[in-house]
């Protein structure tokens, strides 16, 4: 249950002995708006007037502390777009890195609705409880401890889920542990009991194990008419990432996976397999980035409908085929991209036509709609093979992640990966010399290559300077600390929201709203107590939380669902 990393050394940020030089050169048919990251940019330099070609790079001597993630905006996001490579030459034609690649982005426009109060759904709550999670959510010494975050987190959820739904939450560290003995329905009396438990949750489970709280919830039946979402929240790595992805696989046609990665320690691999596996989304969470927004965006998809009923039909001139690198896409979430990939084979037998068009059919609620992308056949020589390598590393995912591979799928993967460079678990990278062009004989020397620290890492420390420099930091942090998981006036305001979406006319919301509760009780006629308390508390979270709005949305809609279904036509229900 050790962390993999555990061995190697950590040296304060900014002492890192090595940086990282990135150049990347965009390309997009619609044209680029702009390239952000949270790592430091050069300024984006257009190549074409048209803006469809761009130069991005990292500003010179920045250490890789963290993954170095590109935000892309482009113009005209919703038109589908095709990108069509020509093959790798010396390879032969039939093979994936011998025939030209296509690249196909979906983004649907689909009609945002709003969340029902009365959706279904089994939703279980995954939480890391190893001691890691004690550390900071980033580096600086001000960012709230990660289970700090976590809980307030599980509260906003808990807040959020309609009436009539099942859910249970499960701690994991180097054991597991969970709620309740299986899933229990959405009421006021469990939410009420689960948000006491989760105020008393603490980091003290040990190590990272999450392959067996996972085979323990899935041998859990679903429940009939509440289809089941998984809500994975871990800040580590894992010593057993392709058997955690492999598991969420094998069950992904009965339930979604949506993973949140914690601080900047977070395994991208575990975190993007296991989402990738259950067809749902990931979100990392650094530095002063709030946990609470990002959750509440998952679960917003969770309780959407989102599109299904995908299915993709070729326009080719005689003589090609299009063929799916992979399965292709079953669901895609609203505002969520999707990547497709497939092979052309066969040989062009006509000169008139030189375009192929890729025809996309999908359902979004009673709705079906038809979207397209023509694409010329001059396939587009690259070097490097872009396309086909991300292609390839598609179809490997996939072999991959459905566990113990049958024969053909291994000579599949293991042809697929030879050719393509990217590498699975069949193949792997030696050392070449490149004078006799043989491999390199001898034993594999091992290095550990530092990494950056958190303010909390009790690694033990040589340099006298640097020991009292951590322990100033400790000290500084002890001091704060009481400030650090002071709930936040939000989260007290969210506690008291009742299942049903109602707030009280109590104490409580006076305290809050800075009012005796005496004045608060005198409510206008014919209003009955918690409607005038539901009011005012949705009128408090637009004058005094409106920056954190992402986080109450839910929250609001069941308030008003509450207040329409109880008030009908006594009360006035605008919508901002």
């Amino acid at each position: 249950g050790d962390s993999v990393t555990k061995s190697v050394p950590r040296v304060p940020k900014g002492q890192l002995p090595y940086t990282l030089h990135l150049n990347a050169t965009v390309e997009s048919t619609y044209g680029i708006n702009r390239v952000e990251s949270k790592c430091t940019l050069d300024q984006l330099h257009y190549i074409r007037e048209d803006r469809t070609s761009a130069q991005v790079s990292l500003v010179e001597g920045h250490q890789f502390d963290r993954d170095v993630e590109l935000l892309i905006y482009y113009e005209d996001v919703h038109k589908p777009s095709a990108f069509l490579e020509a093959g790798k030459a010396g390879v032969a034609p039939g093979l994936l890195m011998g025939d030209p690649a296509l690249l196909l982005t979906l983004y649907p426009n689909v009609t945002t609705t709003k969340t029902g109060q009365n959706a279904t759904g089994e939703f279980i709550f995954l939480l890391d409880r190893s001691g890691s999670m004690d550390c900071n959510t980033g580096h600086s010494p001000d960012s709230p401890p990660r289970i700090q975050s976590a809980k307030e987190t599980l509260i906003l959820l808990l807040k959020s889920l309609p009436l009539g739904c099942y859910f249970n939450i499960y701690g994991f560290g180097s054991h597991h542990d969970s709620f309740y003995p299986q899933s229990v329905e959405y009421t006021q009396q469990t939410m009420t009991e689960s948000l006491e438990r989760v105020k008393e949750l603490q980091a003290d489970l040990g190590g990272t194990e999450i392959l067996e709280p996972l085979k323990a919830i899935y041998g859990q039946s679903c429940r009939e008419g509440h289809p089941r979402q998984l809500f994975l929240f871990t800040d580590g790595e894992v010593h057993n990432t392709d058997e955690v992805i492999a598991e969420v696989k094998r069950h992904s046609g009965s339930h979604r996976c949506f993973s949140f990665g914690i601080g900047e320690g977070a395994s991208t691999a575990l975190i993007k397999g296991v989402a990738r596996a259950a067809g749902g989304s990931a979100e990392f969470i650094t530095g002063k980035e709030r946990m609470q927004a990002k959750a509440m965006q998952s679960l917003k998809k969770a309780l959407q409908p989102a599109v299904t009923k995908i299915s993709l039909n070729w326009d080719l001139p005689p003589g090609l085929e299009a063929v799916l690198v992979g399965s292709g896409p079953q669901v895609i979430f609203q505002g969520q991209r999707c990547l497709i990939y497939a092979q052309i084979r066969g040989q062009h037998q006509s000169s008139h036509s030189t375009e192929g068009t890729a025809v996309l059919h999908y359902a979004f609620q009673d709705q079906t709609f038809m979207e397209k992308a023509t694409f010329s056949l001059h396939a587009l020589e690259k070097d490097r093979l872009l396309i086909h390598r991300l292609a390839a590393q598609t179809l490997l995912q996939e072999l991959e992640g459905a566990g113990e591979l049958e024969e053909e799928k291994k000579r599949l993967a293991l042809e697929t990966s030879l050719n393509s460079g990217v590498v699975c678990s069949q193949t792997a990278y030696v050392g070449v010399n490149t004078e006799l062009g043989k491999p390199i004989q001898g034993p594999l020397i091992h290095r550990n290559i530092p990494i950056s620290m958190g303010y909390r890492d009790y690694t033990v420390y040589t340099h006298i300077d640097t020991y009292v420099h951590i322990l100033l930091w400790y000290i500084y942090l002890y001091i704060l600390g009481g400030a650090v998981e002071k709930e936040s006036p939000l989260l007290n305001m969210v506690s008291l929201q009742n299942a049903d979406g109602s707030w009280p006319l109590d104490s409580g919301l006076a305290h809050i709203l800075g009012q005796s509760e005496t004045k608060l009780k005198k409510t206008p006629s014919q209003v009955s107590p918690n409607v005038w308390a539901t009011v005012l508390a949705i009128l408090w979270l637009h004058s005094k939380a409106l920056e954190q709005r992402d986080e109450w949305e839910l929250l609001e809609a069941k308030a008003l669902s509450w207040l329409k279904a109880t008030s009908g036509e006594m009360l006035c229900v605008w919508e901002t």
